[in-house]
């Protein structure tokens, strides 16, 4: 409760404004962000009536997903400060951050989170559970599947997720176990982005020309640019987006801070896209180095230097959308940039890449060993599957990476302490 009050009705960005009128009908559905996050807002107004519902949604997944946490906790250890320590959890500064923001990010890591809270449960049922266990498999199944439909590279989370899934689910799993069990994860990916691309019908925007801008304009000299092989205006265009990125010095988010845009306003495709994904892939073929160096210092930022730990509030918007407790806003906001400011271990991206990579390589050999190494390895590929795509230096793609690993470490602790206490 206290949680949705405080975020009440969601803080929104631009990017969930445009999601939100997509919802509502005002837009017309595009795949400039995955169209699953938009279609089940639609569905979420039609049956509550408000668009504030989905803050609350979110809330619900991310308390309930805790809170089977930590009764897995407290029946695994008998340990009730453990079990409040998991709670405790969705308090910290860098976790409760976003927890209302309605974002893809956290539409992907909250599915993660309820399936990891899944998998756990798996782990305390009984071998004769049978209808049970397939129920807990295929809701898990279904929001990996949504995990990765509202952030495709939510991939290289999800995998090891699943995994955890499969080996909390059955223990020892059989290779029938192990084909069933994958055909269903890829069978209802494939059905479910066939489903949308069908009957939803989103106009394509071919986002990933927003990366092969960055690229271009940040490897290539202005001069390389002028000589570029694609069309006049596309040149011209280039060259004075180059210049003006020099300019503001501006190292990433080309789309929005140096090109001007997409060909008919904000989330629309860029004009000549199949010429820049011919001049990109002829040009980074030719350019390995710088391009390896561009997107190394931009990553350097990401893990070092990241920026937004908090988004505050409901951007400008035409729906007549406003905050409903702004002083609880702003004792919110002073809690995180304070945080962030005194303690900035909590929102760095090396921190937590070490803590996963720790994780994956000494999970410890207690009850949770295997989901706190499963949880390692998909903080540590998620924060890496960013190295060639990462569109800017923000905290928000690292949100499931600490959330991951603050409940990873807390695990880990929790089966030290148990074991020196069976000692």
């Amino acid at each position: 409760m206290a949680t949705t009050l405080t975020f009440a009705p969601g803080y929104l960005s631009n990017d969930s404004i445009y999601q939100l009128k997509q919802a509502m009908g005002m837009e017309r559905l595009s795949d400039w962000h995955p169209p699953v996050m938009s279609l089940v807002w639609r569905a979420v107004i039609s049956v509550t009536g408000t668009p504030a519902s989905m803050a609350v949604l979110q809330a619900v997944a991310f308390w309930l997903a805790l809170w089977a946490i930590a009764c897995c906790v407290q029946e695994a250890t008998g340990s009730r400060p453990g079990a409040l320590a998991v709670l405790g959890v969705g308090l910290l500064p860098h976790v409760v951050t976003f927890v209302g923001v309605v974002w893809k990010d956290v539409h992907m890591a909250f599915a993660l989170l309820l399936t990891s809270a899944i998998a756990l449960t798996g782990l305390r049922l009984r071998a004769d559970r049978r209808t049970l266990r397939r129920v807990l498999f295929v809701l898990g199944v279904l929001l990996l599947v949504y995990a990765v439909l509202v952030r495709k590279n939510a991939v290289f989370a999800a995998i090891p997720v699943f995994v955890m899934l499969v080996l909390a689910l059955w223990r020892k799993p059989s290779r029938r176990v192990w084909v069933i069990s994958t055909a269903a994860l890829v069978l209802g990916l494939v059905t479910s982005s066939v489903a949308i691309s069908a009957f939803a019908r989103p106009v394509k925007t071919s986002q990933v020309s927003q990366i092969m801008l960055d690229d271009l304009l940040h490897v290539l000299s202005v001069h390389e640019l002028r000589s570029a092989a694609v069309s006049p205006n596309l040149r011209q265009q280039l060259v004075a987006a180059a210049e003006e990125c020099d300019r503001i010095n501006s190292l990433s988010d080309s789309y929005w801070t140096c090109y001007g845009r997409g060909e008919h306003g904000p989330f629309t495709a860029v004009a000549h896209t199949d010429q820049i994904t011919s001049l990109w892939v002829n040009e980074m073929t030719g350019h390995v180095p710088g391009y390896l160096q561009y997107r190394l210092e931009l990553f350097s930022k990401f893990l070092f230097e990241p920026r937004y730990q908090y988004h505050p509030g409901i951007a400008a918007n035409d729906l007549q959308l406003e905050l409903s407790h702004p002083r609880l806003g702003r004792a919110l906001q002073t809690y995180v940039d304070g945080a962030a400011r005194d303690l900035p271990i909590l929102f760095a991206g090396w921190s937590w890449l070490t803590v996963a990579v720790v994780l994956a390589v000494r999970p410890g050999s207690g009850t949770f060993a295997m989901p706190v190494r499963a949880l390692g390895i998909s903080a540590a590929a998620y924060v890496l599957g960013y190295l060639p795509i990462l569109p800017v230096a923000n905290y928000r793609y690292m949100y499931w990476s600490a959330i991951a690993g603050t409940i990873g470490l807390l695990l880990w602790w929790l089966d030290r302490r148990a074991s020196r206490r069976g000692r």
